[in-house]
């Protein structure tokens, strides 16, 4: 089998539909199949799900007994997969014609790429810039958090996080995708040791881009092809958002910690907490 497309489902039955019905409509002559891993939703979206779809002979449901994060229904999910090559696939996606052949095509004739995503863009049609970023250095973060990256979006040095002095209609390498919509072969998932369960959710992508980039392969950006997302549908409350700014300090503890010293770690800590705390006030205000 050429490809498996993994999805998880919790409480999105509309957009998870909607995401599986975007993928049948617009793949063409490759042989894949589709699995869906229910993160323990228990609102009937599962069964209802597992109904629509039961006419199509490469569409496979799992039902996870507890709901354990994105990072590990996806490992549950590829554990279950065939395919040589892999796509993370978020449920609040919709997949524009000709991209997973397009990208696919890529991958194929690329063999020093371990991982290729498309421009991601919004509901109202902009850019949504976690689609192709560099990594979350404490400089990078630094001018980011400080709004150098706002002050300076076309400076390569200030906005080097969001890469917004590129083009994002071109095809280049990047440091990370977003992991609503990743394709990679199966040999790169399997030798970096696929998503860190550590994350709950949120950044597990970043996390599996730099596990990527370290084995040697190159990350590409493919801006010619195209996803809306519907972001954030599964993950709206002030959990999650404490989930979101842990992951950060998961990311910087594995991959950063040692290389800096005492100062700029607690730089970089503060610089967390602030932020996370920042946007519970303004959670509660609203």
């Amino acid at each position: 089998m050429d490809l498996s497309i993994l999805i998880i489902n919790y409480k999105t039955y509309k957009l998870t539909h909607q995401t599986i019905q975007s993928v049948i409509n617009t793949v063409e002559n490759i042989d894949y199949e589709i699995i869906i891993v229910d993160n323990n939703s228990e609102d009937g979206s599962l069964e209802q799900l597992t109904y629509d779809f039961k006419d199509y002979s490469n569409i496979k449901f799992i039902h996870n007994s507890a709901n354990d994060g994105f990072a590990k229904a996806n490992n549950i999910a590829f554990k279950n997969s065939k395919g040589k090559y892999i796509l993370l696939l978020n449920s609040d996606v919709v997949v524009d014609n000709g991209t997973i052949n397009e990208t696919l095509n890529y991958l194929k004739t690329h063999k020093d790429v371990g991982a290729i995503g498309p421009h991601v863009r919004l509901p109202d049609g902009s850019l949504d810039k976690a689609c192709r970023r560099s990594f979350p250095t404490p400089a990078v973060s630094f001018y980011k958090m400080t709004g150098l990256s706002k002050i300076f979006p076309n400076s390569p040095r200030f906005n080097k996080y969001n890469l917004s002095y590129m083009d994002e209609y071109e095809v280049y390498p990047v440091d990370c995708l977003v992991g609503a919509y990743m394709l990679m072969p199966r040999y790169v998932y399997e030798s970096t040791g696929g998503l860190d369960e550590d994350y709950f959710m949120y950044g597990e992508d970043i996390d599996l881009c730099y596990k990527i980039k370290q084995e040697g392969y190159k990350i590409i950006y493919y801006g010619k092809s195209m996803i809306t997302h519907f972001k954030g549908a599964s993950g709206k409350n002030r959990r999650l958002l404490y989930e979101f700014h842990n992951s950060m300090k998961i990311f910087y503890d594995k991959h950063y910690k040692d290389k800096y010293n005492f100062i700029t770690n607690n730089f970089i800590y503060m610089g967390i907490n602030a932020s996370y705390y920042l946007k519970l006030i303004l959670s509660y205000l609203r």
